[in-house]
């Protein structure tokens, strides 16, 4: 959990954590559910590259590298991480982001600086009924969120690989938050999370009308007023999700210096937080996914009193899993909270919160 002397990042978002980029490419037009477009690919720069690793809970991944990510294996860094939409047809974006960075000079070196293979794993979103079947993202689409990728403030909701997304009834989308430590073994460390919430399950509480994660609410980011009966009774009408139409994927970033098997327990942590945000979570239909990754490459200090026989890294790790959680239920909340309407799929600020 946040302790009191923790507070949200410069942007509130993963990009507060050095060393990580981020950068959107969509297309939305009115007919999305007929021959029309609603569809994008996010994709988490790496500049310096960062050791990474991954948890998949959900029943029905799509994604790519993954294998690759298991602590025991040879790569343990990542140069740059590809969140989509197009179900499995959509892992073809990353194939764009790779292009670009060898182009770059970036990835595996292999014997020359022409020569190099850039690691780019890869998840998507299943939103093929919001366009994608005919219009999803290609290669084109992973070049050019690369190539608008930033540090500073980024675009929430509809946008990048959120562009399709649904949140059970309602408009799913981008979502991200973040936490600068401010005591503890982390004192000083962020930690950022970025989610697609695209689940079959409910985003909100029916008996109230907010979000399962209200009370995970950091320096009163949410802004939120509780709807009134005639509102939550609006939410209660609205035609359920197919059941189809699903998966939540992430990325949990921080600065600190982790090892990969420190990261896989980080995106282990970080599941806590979409199971809190989402009921149910990682259904046999989802193919919930996050990524974790640390951009530190500092030495790991041994804090008194871990026994020898431990990770040095371990009160470190401990301090940044319950943030990383509520970065992510943050995240989830935050992501449809900013969500527009599109074609028809009703936003939660069109439903609930009445445009205010």
């Amino acid at each position: 959990m946040t302790a009191a002397t923790d507070a949200p990042g410069a942007h509130n978002a993963i990009t507060d954590v050095p060393g990580v980029r981020l950068g959107h490419h969509h297309r939305v037009t009115d007919d999305a559910l007929g021959t029309g477009w609603a569809t994008g690919t996010t994709v988490v720069d790496l500049p310096g590259s960062a050791t990474a690793a991954v948890d998949v809970r959900g029943g029905g991944p799509g994604t790519r590298e993954t294998d690759l990510l298991d602590p025991s294996h040879t790569v343990q860094k990542v140069d740059a991480i590809v969140l989509t939409g197009g179900s499995a047809f959509g892992l073809a974006a990353a194939d764009g982001v790779m292009t670009a960075l060898a182009d770059a000079g970036r990835g595996i070196p292999m014997g020359g600086p022409d020569k190099t293979v850039p690691i780019v794993p890869a998840a998507v979103i299943f939103d093929l009924p919001m366009g994608a079947w005919h219009n999803r993202p290609d290669a084109d689409f992973g070049a050019r969120a690369l190539a608008a990728a930033t540090g500073g403030a980024v675009a929430q909701g509809s946008v990048g690989a959120g562009a399709g997304a649904r949140a059970g009834a309602l408009k799913g989308g981008v979502g991200t938050a973040s936490v600068v430590l401010g005591d503890g073994p982390g004192a000083g460390y962020t930690v950022g999370a970025l989610v697609v919430a695209n689940p079959v399950g409910a985003v909100i509480d029916p008996r109230t009308g907010l979000p399962w994660g209200a009370s995970a609410e950091l320096a009163g980011e949410f802004g939120l007023e509780a709807p009134d009966a005639d509102r939550i009774a609006a939410l209660a009408s609205l035609e359920a999700k197919s059941a189809v139409l699903n998966t939540t994927i992430g990325v949990v970033a921080t600065d600190a210096p982790l090892s990969a098997a420190a990261c896989r327990r980080l995106a282990v942590a970080g599941h806590d937080g979409l199971a809190r945000a989402i009921r149910p979570a990682h259904s046999p239909l989802d193919g919930d996914t996050l990524f974790a990754v640390a951009t530190g490459d500092g030495p790991v200090d041994r804090s008194e009193g871990v026994p020898a026989a431990m990770p040095a890294e371990l009160p470190l790790l401990a301090a940044l899993s319950g943030p990383a959680a509520d970065c992510v239920e943050r995240a989830i909340v935050r992501a449809v909270l900013a969500a527009e309407t599109v074609s028809g799929v009703p936003a939660y600020r069109d439903v609930l919160a009445g445009n205010r």
